[in-house]
């Protein structure tokens, strides 16, 4: 075994920040860049704990969710992603905040092929047709999983939904994958909401899989976006796949399943090969996504799941982080923005996905450069974007959705109180990158 490959599976199996090593949580609490006063971390702390606290919904007299489970409680319905990135800061709360029994609803309603919808209604039904990809998100299930194992060490657990996540895996292969080893996508689906994924001047040529609007009084999904699936590529599907496999390779690992990890070994390598053979540009270093086996010149945010998932050789990594780094392109005054500053389209405001920046993304650029040995890169990402949190939550005392990626200030289209996803950075980055011994007492009060 390679020892790049060893320190993959090291980390995978400790899976989260939290379990940084000493020195990784020296660097970052011997700084004194991006500093937030102590008073001020725990305000922070404890008013997204009691906003976390609120969204919990559920149980009683509800016949479809059973239990109470902590949700994102923007709308009626439970959605797929943001469900898995809560996890990433309730893990430090599972007493409290119910991210389990949230978890559990997708898959209790889990089909008997193994397909889990993105979005299901509070009545328990899909949003979403399941012939169509705007039906999936990023399947980051088994992530959360083992973020949750790695503060509860639940074995008990991971043996639980391994049959379910394993079902899901399978699923998406077999309905995604195509022969080159890489995944379609749809637009909508990946969570990006608006960011175009079809080339500039496309028309429908009617070889995409057309959508099917279950419930078009709530959302009617139509447009180009819709119809451009099967004749593209995904490099965040494709690197977020590559990752599954790898989460499920550590899970299979904690519970003696040791049978499969071939199998998600060998997925993982096809796909890591796939990716670097067809979506990386070398004249660019960056990668693209595909359009009938052209790369789309088009950047965003969600190329850089190749960090987490490690599919990044190491002699194209500088290459591939100096986009990340360049301040006319992601890194704005509130880093990272979800679509560069020299590219068509991008709002200095935020509009959505066009430039906005976004916890999620955030965290998964953050984690992916620990994976890749990048701790000061990690650490001046984390301690500047959560010192940018706590400036607009001075001015506003709450947290919202996303952020303006060039002034302090949330996105001009963002919810308030979105705990959600955006307690990644006051509890989750906290933890994992603020918290020093002088208020280290301090989690035990919440």
């Amino acid at each position: 075994m390679s020892s790049r490959r060893k320190f993959i599976q090291e980390f995978a199996l400790a899976t989260t920040a939290s379990l940084l090593s000493p020195s990784w949580q020296v660097f970052a609490h011997e700084t004194n860049d991006w500093f937030v006063p102590l008073a001020l971390q725990n305000e922070m702390y404890t008013t997204a704990i009691n906003i976390a606290k609120k969204k919990v919904r559920g149980g009683g007299d509800d016949t479809v969710f059973k239990k109470p489970f902590l949700d994102a409680a923007f709308s009626g319905n439970i959605f797929l992603w943001d469900t898995c990135f809560i996890a990433c800061y309730a893990k430090y709360h599972q007493d409290k905040l119910p991210i389990e029994n949230a978890l559990d609803n997708f898959y209790n309603l889990q089909d008997k092929d193994g397909f889990i919808c993105r979005e299901y209604t509070k009545e328990g039904k899909p949003m979403w047709s399941k012939d169509h990809p705007v039906s999936i998100n990023p399947p980051l299930l088994a992530f959360a999983e083992l973020e949750l194992y790695s503060q509860s060490k639940n074995i008990q657990r991971l043996q639980k939904v391994y049959p379910s996540l394993k079902k899901f895996y399978h699923y998406l292969i077999a309905h995604y994958r195509m022969e080159d080893k890489l995944f379609f996508s749809d637009a909508f689906g990946s969570g990006m909401d608006n960011i175009q994924r079809y080339p500039d001047g496309w028309q429908d040529d009617g070889k995409g899989i057309p959508v099917k609007n279950l419930f078009p009084e709530i959302f009617a999904y139509t447009g180009l976006s819709s119809v451009w699936n099967r004749q593209g590529r995904a490099v965040d599907l494709s690197a977020q796949m590559a990752l599954f496999a790898d989460n499920l390779s550590t899970i299979a690992g904690l519970i003696n399943e040791k049978n499969d990890i071939a199998d998600y070994r060998q997925f993982y390598h096809e796909t890591k090969v796939a990716i670097n053979a067809f979506c990386w540009n070398d004249t660019d270093g960056f990668y693209y996504d595909l359009g009938y086996g052209k790369q789309i010149k088009r950047k965003h945010i969600g190329m850089f799941w190749v960090l987490l998932a490690g599919i990044v050789p190491v002699e194209k990594l500088s290459m591939f982080l100096s986009h990340l780094t360049d301040p006319n392109q992601f890194w704005r005054t509130f880093p990272v923005a979800s679509y560069p500053a020299d590219q068509p389209g991008f709002s200095a405001k935020g509009d959505y996905w066009m430039g906005s920046v976004w916890a999620p993304t955030n965290y998964m650029i953050i984690r992916g450069l620990l994976h890749n040995d990048q701790i000061k890169l990690a650490t001046k990402l984390a301690r500047q974007y959560y010192w940018c949190i706590a400036e607009v939550y001075k001015k506003t005392k709450t947290f919202w959705e996303n952020y303006a990626p060039d002034s302090l200030t949330q996105g001009n289209q963002a919810r308030a109180d979105f705990c959600g996803w955006t307690a990644i950075a006051p509890v989750a980055i906290y933890h994992e990158f603020i918290q020093t011994k002088k208020n280290q007492h301090f989690k035990s009060e919440i």
